[in-house]
């Protein structure tokens, strides 16, 4: 990326709460990356109450040589540090996320579990999902849907929805009128195999139902930021834009962890989605 890209992608991830950034495995790697997931998901039996998720299958860096070189991608190294996001790194392991042919949508939820926790005002990302697609994605077969901007401000969804994941919306039916609609201010993240999707944790998220004979898989690795450094601003008065969390600093930047009212924090209202994080391993 050049450095205007970079800033822009930058804009739009603290602004929107995601971006895309295409192209970043190359051809031969996505076909290492087709056939290996493949054979990981070879025997694995989906468990029923994972229906929306897709095959769920986790595994580890440290046990499989494909999967690290992965974590260890440098374009998408080199494309954190050119966002300001080199900071970030990986929990060491993936989770395998499907829509196969004909499986449901999945429903609308966050996958921040933070929320007592002032990093949860942040303007910036704190734990964000990289997110590989090995396939096309589009409507027909079950690509992400966002709602911009739901990391840091509350909408009327909030207040509809059931609590994500075992706390209440796996158990749901697929036609819930409420978890599995449109929404006026969606995006549908349509993306072309082999590219990156960045997204904050505590951005409103789903996917469609994949009407298609074919499976769509993701790829995804958790990275997050140490957990005792806030981000601010940089600048010449803020070299790598950093403070230690809890600092009275007066830097110009920090963010002001007293005003709540634009962030999405369930605290204050227990029927919010909450999602487990890096845990949690949602799809989308």
């Amino acid at each position: 990326m050049t450095p205007e890209e970079a800033l822009e992608k930058r804009a739009q991830m603290e602004r929107d709460g995601f971006c895309v950034i295409d192209d970043i495995l190359t051809d031969n790697f996505l076909r290492d990356l087709r056939v290996e997931t493949e054979s990981l998901m070879e025997n694995w039996v989906m468990p029923i109450d994972l229906k929306y998720q897709g095959q769920h299958v986790t595994t580890r860096g440290e046990d499989n040589a494909i999967i690290q070189n992965l974590l260890d991608w440098p374009p998408t190294r080199r494309a954190l540090e050119e966002m300001g996001y080199g900071d970030f790194t990986s929990t060491g392991g993936i989770i395998l996320l499907t829509k196969d042919p004909d499986e449901p949508a999945l429903y609308w939820h966050q996958d921040w579990m933070q929320w007592n926790d002032p990093l949860s005002t942040s303007p910036w990302p704190q734990i964000i999902f990289v997110s590989y697609y090995l396939q096309d994605t589009s409507i027909e077969n079950g690509c992400l849907k966002v709602i911009p901007g739901t990391h840091r401000k509350r909408i009327p969804l909030h207040d509809q929805m059931v609590p994500a994941h075992e706390q209440g919306a796996r158990f749901i039916e697929e036609d819930h009128p409420v978890m599995f609609s449109d929404h006026p201010d969606q995006v549908d993240v349509g993306v072309k195999a082999g590219s990156l999707v960045l997204a904050d944790a505590r951005v409103l998220h789903s996917a469609y139902r994949n009407q298609t004979d074919e499976r769509r898989t993701l790829v995804l690795a958790w990275h997050r930021r140490p957990p005792n450094r806030a981000r601010l601003l940089e600048g010449p008065r803020n070299p790598g834009g950093y403070c230690a969390a809890g600092s009275r600093s007066r830097i110009r930047g920090l963010a002001d962890t007293r005003r709540t009212s634009q962030v999405v924090c369930p605290r204050s209202n227990p029927s919010a989605g909450v999602g487990l994080g890096g845990s949690c391993g949602c799809s989308w």
